[in-house]
């Protein structure tokens, strides 16, 4: 396949096969289990009545999430299922997106049929996720986003991650990504265009809520930035295993609409997960922007360790969270890439095994085998990211090697 040619045929069997496992979550899997769908039908019938998020109600997340909250709300269908359907769309827009991204890096026919197809089958791994949170409306955002980066549009990818960011916050991690690529490839100037972007979208979206409903507005950012420690990060699983094996019995208590772990060393874990989430971002931003010459594949995977990274170590790890990471690992190439895909599904299997099921066993009760499966998964995450990590760093290695090699044959000639 030549380069910026997108392999049609396997959007559009990928896409099936995502419509398939969509099919199956909600006729065969689902039965309707622990949906965050009438949290946002209540959302959606307060605006509709004249109510404004932030002032008149409480609003938990910012504000481009309203449009895939609202919009089922005057479709034909029921809110449920118009809500299936806008996320089908997203999630089918995410694979077309994927595939982009895959052509504009020159990438196999091989390579592009791996990718897509783990993408596609990634709900019916996953479970009852996909079809009733809005996080696909985000995830979309940023690949797309990085799509367009790779096809060297820098204000478009500006512009979808700016809206990205106003959507679920997160996709600013790929931010500092974006611009330091930029600015080595094509200099300062576009660098600038693209964050311009980002910051002229953000602030369409966030300024006239921060006009009208400042209080509002700062207390979703508050919420969002200070949660406790949530009963299936990292630190909990690591603090379920250690009650398991003894430890003091630990409490849950519900917070921020999600359950959370209260007790000896729960805020201790909250805070060490935020500074190993902290620094191993920083050093993925670090890695990439002190390579002298990076490509559309560097690319590629910087964003997938920077939100793998991301996920595994936030001290809130809901499980739609893993949604997030579905479009970026599938796009590494190379067997590292293989292995990283191999590792992303186990970890999405390994959260169906609990949720929605077994849920509250695992969030009010600690029961095992859900702790130990809980703890299994984490694990999974924490190798996919540093995987991803050392290969940023062994790729960084390989070039220098390259740039040392000519060098040295001049010395030599």
């Amino acid at each position: 396949m030549r380069r910026g040619q997108t392999n049609w045929a396997a959007v559009a069997i990928a896409s099936v096969l995502f419509g398939f496992s969509f099919y199956a979550l909600i006729s065969w899997i689902e039965q309707g289990q622990l949906s965050d769908v009438p949290v946002y039908v209540h959302y959606a019938g307060l605006m509709r009545h004249g109510a404004v998020p932030y002032r008149d109600f409480k609003f938990e997340y910012p504000p481009a999430a309203l449009p895939p909250m609202l919009l089922p709300s005057y479709m034909s269908w029921s809110y449920a299922a118009s809500f299936a359907v806008l996320m089908g769309v997203c999630g089918a827009a995410c694979i077309a997106v994927s595939a982009s991204a895959l052509s504009a890096v020159g990438a196999s026919a091989a390579r592009t049929w791996a990718a897509l197809l783990a993408i596609g089958v990634a709900p019916l791994v996953l479970g009852s996720l996909f079809d009733t949170r809005f996080d696909l409306w985000p995830t979309l955002l940023a690949v797309g986003a990085l799509a367009a980066l790779v096809r060297e549009r820098a204000v478009l990818s500006g512009v979808l991650l700016g809206l990205g960011f106003a959507a679920k916050l997160w996709p600013a991690v790929l931010l500092p990504i974006a611009l330091a690529y930029l600015w080595r490839r094509r200099g300062r100037a576009v660098a600038l265009a693209h964050l311009a972007g980002f910051v002229v979208v953000s602030a369409a979206c966030f300024l006239p809520f921060a006009i009208i409903a400042p209080h509002g507005l700062r207390a979703m950012f508050a919420d969002q930035l200070g949660r406790p420690l949530q009963v299936e990060s990292l630190g909990a699983a690591v603090l379920m295993a250690a009650e398991r094996l003894g430890m003091r019995p630990l409490t849950t208590i519900d917070s921020h609409g999600a359950q959370a772990l209260s007790g000896r060393g729960a805020g201790l874990a909250a805070d060490l997960s935020t500074m190993f989430e902290v620094a191993t971002v920083v050093a993925i931003w670090i890695l990439f922007a002190r390579r002298r010459h990076p490509d559309g594949e560097a690319v590629l995977l910087a964003a997938a360790a920077a939100v793998a990274a991301l996920v595994a170590f936030d001290r809130v790890l809901s499980p739609q969270y893993l949604i997030w990471i579905v479009p970026f690992i599938p796009l590494v190439r190379g067997w590292r890439g293989l292995y990283a895909s191999a590792v992303l599904l186990l970890a999405l299997g390994l959260t169906q095994t609990w949720f929605p099921w077994h849920y509250w066993s695992l969030a009010t009760d600690h029961r095992p085998p859900w702790s130990w499966y809980l703890l299994a998964r984490d694990f999974a995450l924490v190798a996919l990211a540093g995987m991803l990590l050392l290969e940023l760093s062994r790729v960084r290695d390989s070039e220098a090697e390259r740039e040392r090699w000519p060098a040295a044959r001049q010395a030599g000639a």
